[in-house]
């Protein structure tokens, strides 16, 4: 018991310290740079700074999700899916650090919100786990999308980012929906949306 709780921590820590291994290269990494003014890297370290956050969110939730999974290879598609999704926090990090921004100052916050929203998930059985797990993936997708729109045409490099972790969030949401995610029910899908708005509104500033 002492172990688990030793790993489960340790988990925690690295996604909110950090250092995050990626084994791809940084998508957009051989594009130039675009001329960007002080105010478009400001946002753009903004938006940044919120994909990260969402990023954090994403691991505290697969971790709470694994926890109380009874189904072992349920177990382990959470694990695969935060461990690819590993790569995005090294992605944003790098881009909000070449915009001059920092991470967000609420990061044990976010994670501790989204480990107790994993767990609480996990006790409803596997297929509202993994439906829980396809709805998350579908909204951040839907939010990926405008964040490129947000971003300065001349921004190739953050939307090659935002693309492929866009393309990441699609695959993990097949893959729940694949092994019997249920569709949640709508109220459920529109608190979810409320709880991500207030994150991200907050996470641009904070």
């Amino acid at each position: 018991m002492i172990d688990r709780f030793i790993i489960e921590f340790d988990k925690a820590l690295r996604a909110i310290v950090g250092p995050h291994p990626s084994s791809r290269p940084t998508p957009g990494n051989d594009l130039p740079d675009a001329e960007l003014t002080p105010e478009e890297k400001r946002h753009v370290g903004a938006l940044m700074r919120v994909n990260h956050v969402g990023e954090i969110c994403a691991q505290a939730l697969y971790q709470g999700q694994a926890l109380t999974s009874k189904d072992a290879s349920v177990r382990a598609t959470f694990k695969q899916a935060a461990w690819e999704e590993t790569e995005h926090l090294a992605w944003t990090e790098r881009r909000i650090a070449d915009m001059g921004g920092r991470k967000s100052l609420l990061n044990p916050l976010w994670y501790s919100g989204a480990l107790a929203i994993g767990v609480l998930a996990g006790k409803f059985g596997d297929r509202w786990n993994l439906g829980f797990l396809a709805e998350t993936e579908r909204q951040v997708e839907a939010h990926l999308a405008g964040h490129i729109d947000r971003l300065p045409k001349s921004d190739a490099k953050s939307a090659a980012i935002l693309d492929q972790m866009r393309a990441d969030e699609a695959k993990h949401a097949r893959t729940a929906i694949a092994l019997g995610g249920a569709d949640l029910p709508a109220p459920v899908r529109l608190m979810m949306r409320a709880s991500a708005k207030l994150m991200t509104s907050t996470a641009y500033y904070v």
